[in-house]
């Protein structure tokens, strides 16, 4: 298939490899790109693991609090994000914002950290998968990767709207738990007239802010996914909906969580309450306490289907971005192939992503790799690292785009919100890359410097990328970041099988 297309470096020629159909419009509404949003958070895996982390390694009273201060910025950068996708439904879209903004070369180098930074942070989840399973069941821990890898595959091959439905109900029955938890502890307060001690400044600002601020801002990857189904949502207010939603319901239910843990355990004692053994299972120990040891059971295997349900909507962040490159020739042609028994399946970015997995966990599994400290801790926080960059570069993006676009948004939404959200983003990515050694637990120096170097190496890589392209195939570098024409799309699922 040969398109033309028109940009301001002149007219370009390019073949591109893709379905007759691409991936099918009209798909998924608000609510479901909420699930898949709000899943890839994995809020029992927050409350259960990232919180307790947070209080022992920082030693700090003011967890709720950051989470407040931490939802402010985040939704300053969604603004800027939904903003740009109006324009721009790509479904690599951070590497389509860069490429829009800064110019080819930034867009090819976030593919790379795009690239990198999702695949760590969904094959991360295979560790604390198997880890969390192996410590509550028993058996060894690549077993039971190995076992949800078939699952995640399977899933992958699938259309998007059975997995939402698949992860919707894993979710509702997680937040359910979860709110049961904050019902008990608000309830039941350890300490009286204390209560709301972990929400003061006083709480906050102190030896240790910066690894509070690390460790809960990592709390919120996921929620930025949404804006990759932009082709595939119904509507451009979906988008806006359910990412500015996302951000808003975490922040609020994770400043929830946390605070009724203070209130439940003690805001005078949970410092060395998180700190003593067992502190993992606090959270289950009240669900048991109030509702007895059936709910504490299902609390546990919440926890599992949490992993699970953020290891499938990162799965599928993948098998998008490695279609959206493939669409435009950067990867090979068969990566771009979509199918499905309805089609709109980026079944060759879906099989990528599996192949990539198990290739990484049979590494880990010849090294005798710790599936916590160095599977999990390791590869979400170079994650963490990676997706902070991006939102940094795609607020820069929007702003320099609309600057040279006479039809432009509001002032706000192009300029103010992505400004000062990128700005505040760029403080905290300081203060994560500062905090390494701290947050991942490391006690080796080369930590300080490997997950940073692992980020700047794929940029490179995509920008070297960018620079051969330009002299060997200026056809699709000129494509770079357009994505794939509308009149090749399909309207919505129900015409799936209508060539227009």
């Amino acid at each position: 298939m040969r398109v033309r297309w028109t940009s301001y470096v002149g007219v370009a020629t390019v073949t591109i490899p893709a379905s007759p159909h691409g991936l099918t419009r009209k798909s998924v509404g608000s609510s479901g790109l909420s699930v898949l949003g709000v899943s890839a958070s994995a809020p029992m895996t927050v409350l259960a693991g990232g919180v307790i982390a947070t209080f022992a390694t920082a030693g700090v009273l003011g967890v709720p609090l950051a989470f407040i201060l931490l939802t402010i910025p985040l939704l300053l950068v969604s603004v800027g994000l939904v903003a740009m996708s109006r324009d721009m439904a790509h479904a690599g879209a951070f590497y389509a914002f860069l490429a829009r903004g800064l110019g080819r070369t930034c867009g090819l180098a976030a593919a790379g950290v795009a690239l990198v930074a999702y695949n760590a942070i969904q094959i991360s989840l295979y560790g604390l998968f198997g880890a969390t399973v192996a410590g509550i069941v028993g058996g060894t821990w690549w077993v039971w990767a190995a076992a949800v890898w078939v699952v995640v595959t399977l899933l992958g091959l699938r259309h998007i709207e059975l997995n939402t439905r698949v992860v919707g109900v894993v979710l509702s029955v997680e937040l359910a738990v979860i709110v049961l938890f904050i019902a008990a502890s608000v309830t039941h307060p350890a300490e009286s007239g204390n209560n709301m001690a972990s929400l003061k400044p006083s709480a906050l600002f102190a030896n240790g802010i910066g690894v509070v601020l690390a460790l809960t801002v990592a709390a919120f990857i996921g929620f930025e996914t949404v804006i990759v189904y932009r082709e595939e949502a119904r509507e451009w207010r979906a988008v806006r909906r359910a990412a500015l939603g996302t951000v808003l319901f975490l922040g609020v239910f994770y400043t929830l969580a946390s605070w009724a843990l203070t209130v439940v355990v003690g805001p005078s004692q949970i410092i060395d309450a998180v700190r003593s053994p067992g502190s993992a299972g606090l959270p289950f120990s009240v669900l048991e306490t109030h509702y007895g040891p059936i709910m504490s059971g299902l609390g546990q295997a919440v926890l599992i289907t949490s992993v699970f349900a953020a290891m499938v909507s990162f799965h599928h962040v993948v098998a998008r971005y490695v279609y959206g490159l493939s669409r435009e020739g950067i990867l090979p042609a068969s990566w771009g192939v979509t199918g499905g028994s309805i089609g709109g399946v980026p079944i060759g970015g879906s099989i990528v992503q599996s192949v990539i997995a198990a290739a990484t966990i049979l590494v880990a599994i010849a090294l005798d790799a710790d599936p916590f400290t160095a599977v999990f801790a390791l590869l979400s926080e170079a994650a963490a690292i990676g997706v902070l960059l991006l939102m940094i570069g795609a607020s820069l993006s929007v702003i320099l785009f609309y600057r040279r676009t006479p039809a432009r948004p509001e002032r706000w939404q192009w300029l103010i919100a992505p400004a000062v959200g990128g700005v505040a983003l760029a403080v905290i990515l300081a203060i994560t890359v500062l905090n390494i050694t701290a947050v991942t637990g490391s006690t080796t120096s080369y930590v300080q410097w490997l997950l940073p170097g692992v980020i700047l190496v794929a940029a490179i890589t995509g920008a070297v990328w960018a620079q051969v392209l330009r002299q060997q195939r200026p056809g699709v570098y000129a494509a770079i970041g357009y994505g794939l024409p509308k009149p090749l799309a399909v309207l919505d699922r129900s015409l799936s099988h209508l060539e227009l």
